[in-house]
């Protein structure tokens, strides 16, 4: 939507219109309202509308939350917090250092990624990871409209199985 058109809908308030607002001819028919999620996720959009399985969105979830891990600013100053206390008695292994946590993270995102395979990789990581939609990353790569959603399902798929997710893969429609 236009950027005009946009502010032009937030100054009316409730009272939408059909049509181009600035070209308006008698008494405009007002349209059916919209509520849109604008911090909705494209992969949770895809999946939401059906157009992934719910096996396809676990997968995706689980790179993107290991690729937001792996994003954490490192420390660059001496840490002041107390000393780490062990939990070996209570057979529990002490908690990983947040520096380790995003080392971990780091890994699991490479490797995830290398096994899904090259030419998947940058769509999957363009809408999974970068937030970019269907569209966007599709103009990115250069690609035709409409190919992007097929080769993400197959990224998913592939990623799917890296992470040995249950169930079957979504048929293709």
């Amino acid at each position: 939507m236009g950027q005009a058109r946009l502010l032009h809908q937030r100054a009316v308030g409730d009272q939408k219109f059909v049509g181009d607002p600035t070209k308006t001819k008698g008494a405009s028919l007002p349209a059916r309202s919209v509520t849109v999620n604008g911090a909705e996720s494209p992969l949770g959009w895809l999946f939401a509308r059906g157009h992934l399985s719910s096996r396809q969105f676990e997968a995706g979830e689980q790179l993107r939350t290991d690729w937001e891990q792996a994003q954490m600013a490192p420390r660059v100053t001496m840490r002041w917090d107390e000393a780490p206390i062990s939990h070996s008695r209570g057979g529990r292994a002490p908690a990983l250092d947040p520096i380790e946590r995003q080392a971990h993270a780091k890994r699991r995102f490479e490797v995830a990624v290398a096994a899904v395979g090259p030419g998947l990789t940058d769509i999957l990581w363009r809408v999974v990871c970068s937030g970019d939609g269907m569209r966007e990353a599709e103009g990115a790569l250069g690609w035709p409209a409409r190919a992007g959603k097929l080769v993400l399902t197959i990224a998913l798929d592939r990623l799917a199985d890296h992470y040995r997710l249950p169930g079957a893969t979504m048929e293709r429609s």
